[in-house]
């Protein structure tokens, strides 16, 4: 199902022994638009540095509850390399941390999740390292700090990032959410980070290959929309674009 990421800050996270914090954000990359960690708030507990976890740790969300359960110990976190507060994510961090969790590591691979195409159960056993040579150099970024950049279309602004809607399978953002009543008397639309063009991150802007008029009839989205296949479908019709799932295990969206 796909989750808003704003729904999602604050939900508890409960470990294996206990709850160990809230969720503040998410950290993903820029070439495959995917979830890399789940920030957490740890409160007094470990405060003084950054924990991250990666979604290879997330088992289950509960709506419901809002939590999210981590097959995680307390101490396993705590062991876990350390990241000091307000620091870039660095290769080397990475490194230790897939390493000392026994997980591939997905930048070492042109491959989504390392060795794998789509993130796959993790049993807890070393997985085998990918014998591809295409690396990529990964550049992670704040769902936090993306929002609010201005969406810049074929001929003019249209409006900018209020959310994103996180695919819980998969862990990779299918949605810009955007708020596009800045312009003109408008209203949210959703767009694909897959017709992003270009995004250019020092001045805070995503442009895309789409006219303005297009976003303005595109399909509405607003915080009842339930985001079903036929919604989807009809919203890459509307773009003339084929849709994700063709290439990928079909899932049932919803809104969160």
């Amino acid at each position: 199902m796909l989750c808003k990421a704003k729904s999602l800050r604050g939900y508890k996270l409960n470990g294996l022994d206990g709850e160990i914090g809230g969720v503040k954000e998410f950290y993903f990359d820029d070439k495959h638009w995917t979830v890399r960690y789940l920030v957490a708030d740890t409160g007094n507990w470990l405060s003084e540095r950054q924990v991250l976890i990666s979604p290879h740790a997330l088992t289950a969300i509960s709506p419901e509850d809002q939590n999210i359960s981590i097959k995680l110990t307390k101490q396993q976190i705590e062991d876990s390399p350390s990241l000091l507060s307000d620091l870039p994510v660095s290769k080397q961090f990475e490194d230790a941390y897939y390493g000392y969790y026994g997980w591939p590591v997905y930048s070492d691979s042109p491959y989504e999740w390392g060795s794998y195409p789509h993130l796959v159960p993790i049993s807890g056993e070393n997985l085998p390292p990918s014998s591809l040579d295409n690396k990529w150099d990964s550049h992670l970024r704040s769902t936090n700090a993306v929002s609010g950049y201005h969406i810049q279309a074929s001929d003019g602004e249209v409006g900018h990032v209020e959310d994103f809607l996180i695919d819980d399978d998969l862990w990779t953002i299918r949605y810009l959410v955007v708020d596009t009543r800045n312009w003109w008397p408008g209203k949210r639309i959703l767009i694909s980070p897959q017709w992003i063009e270009q995004v250019n991150w020092d001045d805070s802007r995503v442009l895309v290959h789409l006219t303005q008029e297009l976003i303005k009839q595109a399909p509405e989205y607003s915080d009842e929309t339930v985001v079903t296949r036929e919604y989807e479908a009809a919203l890459h019709r509307h773009y003339y674009r084929q849709g994700y799932w063709v290439n990928e295990p079909a899932a049932k969206a919803m809104v969160l």
